[in-house]
């Protein structure tokens, strides 16, 4: 019988006991580039050419904060620019939660200070494997966390279709930014 997939994943958060929602997307391609630099450059590279804004959502202008970036437990404030649905200046703090060096990072993104449609965090992960002739498997995986159980629909709908269409934007400044080598701003 074959495994189905997408149905959202559903956790307790203990001290409030409310449903958290974790709805998520993933998107497998290849880099034409080697390993250190598919798995360097989306983390250590210029945010800023990295989410340079799409759509609704705001382009990163700057960040602070962030001598510790590119470490397991490091931290950085995003800031960003104004939209139609976002005042500009500081809109959210990253974390990198773990990094495996040429193998795999997971961040999460959380503080929220603009409206983030009801979600509550968000955590990517970025697993590199190398191929044969200088080329890189990515996969490429965000998981978006709601507690509003009247919004998960709209979430998984958010997830599946308008934050799957950004991570696309992503992969396409990252590999532009990896193909030029691009300087790493962080160790």
């Amino acid at each position: 019988m074959a495994a189905i997939t997408n149905i959202p994943y559903y956790t307790r958060h203990e001290s409030l006991q409310i449903a958290t929602m974790i709805s998520s997307t993933s998107i497998r391609t290849i880099f034409n580039c080697n390993l250190e630099r598919a798995f360097k450059t989306p983390m250590l590279c210029d945010i800023c050419k990295v989410h340079t804004g799409y759509g609704p959502m705001p382009r990163v202008t700057h960040c602070e904060e962030d001598a510790s970036w590119g470490q397991t437990g490091g931290s950085r404030k995003i800031y960003m620019a104004k939209t139609i649905g976002f005042k500009g200046g500081e809109g959210a703090t990253d974390y990198v939660l773990e990094r495996i060096e040429n193998q795999y990072w997971k961040i999460e993104i959380t503080h929220f200070k603009f409206s983030a449609l009801g979600f509550t965090k968000f955590q990517g992960e970025w697993t590199t494997t190398a191929l044969s002739n200088n080329r890189t498997e990515v996969l490429y995986t965000y998981r978006l966390f709601s507690e509003n159980r009247w919004l998960y629909s709209f979430h998984w709908l958010i997830t599946k279709i308008c934050w799957r269409i950004y991570m696309k934007h992503v992969l396409h400044n990252v590999k532009a930014l990896a193909y030029s080598e691009a300087p790493y701003l962080h160790p």
